[in-house]
């Protein structure tokens, strides 16, 4: 190990690598403290060809490597194990924001770009980069590929595969993979990139990628729906995008004890009603200056009974403020203290019979549960977390009820945040014995030596 490790400091530099036990404290956790790990050295190469250096002379050492990026992941799938052996090849140097094509909407970009620089990169060309969640100041291009990163504009744009026209890889062996077309329509061949996307860096360390741009959304209406039931949420939803169609940029579900967390551990947030209600909805409806559309079917909404009130932001200040509330939601529940995360999906015409027979499942298996529920419903993503009564041994019970509910109904267990270290035994559970085969496969032929990110995913 200590002739590796000098040879990863020639390869990446003097500004290239850190061993210092508190330069490294925040890269061997995961970010809610669930998981932690050793490690002797993280690297952060320059360049691909600085990576793939690095992989090489892993590779000859047979010693593996955690990819990471932010660090901002929800299930360990960027932190290394305890054994104190595995080296952290960090992204963060690589972040130029490499081209930018206005006319053919693309731009490419290296893995360590911030989110937030690469959507600021879209913007000063007159353009729109659709992904964008709650970490996007600090978590990197790379890391929200490599976990298929989903957030708040799935419901119109899709999931981080959706954004992707070409990638640059490094293989296990070292091999470096130049797939950065530019191109939207291209049937030479298997579509190579989608093997590294969301495959959390197991069968290659994602370098750079081609990102799809999107013309700018029309002006932004953003509205805070207060709603009697999640059902509610559900029929409303069909109601809007029936008089919307695509004008619905994001559709956010939050119970109002949520927004209570919110409201107590997040300085100067406050909901904008009067009274109470048991749910609120988030929306963002990209409809321009088309004011009386918008409050028609507001109207209409009131009048079918799904909308017991309406606020509707004046300015970008108090959109900024509704949204903030919404963002802060991860912040405010780590505080609140440690509860089971849940990130399923269900098909949307089965969200309000998960609700509800997950309610029937909570108060039969613990009584004194919190529930702590709020998600992306309009693309049937839900984070269904709870917190349990202290010294309750009834958390891997729960779980699994949850996730057999989710699975009954035809859902997945992992809807945005990946598979990683901490529900990796869930895959064989509940994927086919098929497709857990074909994904061992996939993993042996591109990484035979199993150092690629090994204990993630599969």
């Amino acid at each position: 190990m200590k002739q590796l490790l000098e040879q990863l400091k020639a390869i990446v530099g003097p500004k290239g690598w850190t061993t210092d036990p508190t330069d490294l404290e925040a890269r061997l956790t995961e970010w809610r403290g669930v998981a932690n790990g050793a490690t002797p050295i993280a690297v952060f190469p320059a360049s691909t060809d600085e990576v793939a250096a690095v992989v090489c002379a892993c590779a000859d050492a047979e010693v593996a490597i955690v990819p990471q990026g932010g660090n901002t992941g929800m299930c360990a799938g960027a932190v290394p194990d305890a054994s104190g052996e595995q080296v952290i090849v960090s992204l963060a140097r690589m972040n130029r924001i490499r081209d930018v094509d206005a006319a053919n909407f693309s731009m490419e970009v290296e893995a360590g770009c911030l989110l937030e620089n690469v959507q600021t990169a879209a913007s000063n060309v007159d353009r729109f980069f659709a992904l964008s969640l709650s970490a996007e100041g600090s978590c990197q291009i790379g890391g929200n590929l490599s976990t298929n990163a989903g957030g708040i504009n799935v419901v119109r744009y899709g999931t981080a595969r959706a954004q992707v026209l070409g990638i640059e890889a490094v293989l296990a062996d070292g091999t470096i993979v130049s797939g950065l077309r530019s191109l939207r329509k291209d049937t030479a061949g298997y579509d190579l990139k989608q093997l590294f996307i969301g495959s959390e860096g197991t069968l290659g360390i994602i370098t750079a990628a081609t990102l799809k741009l999107f013309p700018r959304p029309a002006a932004i209406s953003t509205v805070l729906l207060a709603i009697d039931s999640s059902g509610d949420a559900v029929r409303l939803l069909g109601l809007l995008r029936n008089a919307l169609a695509d004008s619905i940029e994001a559709f956010e579900l939050i119970s109002d004890f949520v927004f209570g967390l919110v409201e107590s551990h997040i300085p100067d947030t406050r909901l904008p009603f009067e009274q109470r209600a048991p749910w609120y909805v988030l929306l963002d409806v990209a409809i321009g200056d088309n004011n009386e559309l918008l409050q028609a079917v507001l109207g209409n909404a009131v009048n079918e009974g799904l909308v017991r009130d309406a606020v509707v932001a004046k300015n970008s200040m108090e959109a900024g403020r509704l949204w903030r509330m919404r963002h802060s939601i991860a912040e405010a529940e780590k505080a609140h203290g440690k509860s089971l995360k849940h990130d399923i999906a269900v098909p949307i015409s089965r969200m309000e019979e998960f609700l509800r027979r997950g309610d029937e499942l909570l108060k039969n298996l613990a009584p004194d549960i919190q529930l702590i529920a709020f998600g992306h419903v309009g693309d049937g993503n839900l984070h269904y977390n709870v917190a349990l009564p202290a010294g309750s041994e009834a958390g891997v019970q729960v779980s699994h009820a949850i996730y057999d509910l989710v699975n009954e109904l035809g859902g997945s267990f992992s809807a945005e945040h990946g598979v990683g270290a901490t529900k990796r035994e869930l895959l064989p559970k509940y994927r086919s014995e098929s497709e857990i085969r074909l994904m061992r496969t996939l993993k042996t032929a591109l990484d035979p030596k199993n150092i690629l990110n090994p204990g993630k995913v599969i």
